[in-house]
């Protein structure tokens, strides 16, 4: 599976970005993927995820209730809706996909990185 982000962007406190994450590969259907993030200084840290059938999500508590996790199947696009924005949620993000349906919070058991997408919300 190959995985392409795309969406980042400067934005306002408060404001609201979608990022995309193409991916190639007969398998996506059946991956669970996931985005992270990670700030200048920081480890990369758990975002959201969705099972490969979609029908279950979990996020951070960052995150919660401002952002959403969703996916296409049929076009292979996993996406990332983000709204209220906070500058602490400046950071590159990244799309990943693992082996398997069921998703995790842990870098170490996705098989599959993104280049990520920055962005970076200004106050």
């Amino acid at each position: 599976v190959q995985l392409q982000a795309s969406g980042g962007g400067l934005v306002q406190a408060g404001g609201s970005l979608r990022l995309s994450c193409a991916a190639s590969g007969r398998t996506f259907s059946s991956s669970a993927v996931g985005w992270f993030r990670q700030a200048p200084g920081k480890e990369r840290e758990f975002v959201a995820a969705i099972t490969g059938s979609g029908t279950s999500t979990v996020y951070a508590d960052s995150v919660k209730g401002r952002f959403a996790i969703s996916r296409d199947n049929a076009k292979n696009t996993l996406y990332l809706q983000m709204n209220s924005l906070k500058p602490e949620d400046t950071a590159v993000y990244y799309c990943a996909a693992r082996r398997g349906s069921a998703y995790y919070s842990a870098p170490l058991n996705y098989d599959y990185w993104g280049q990520g997408t920055l962005v970076t919300v200004s106050s």
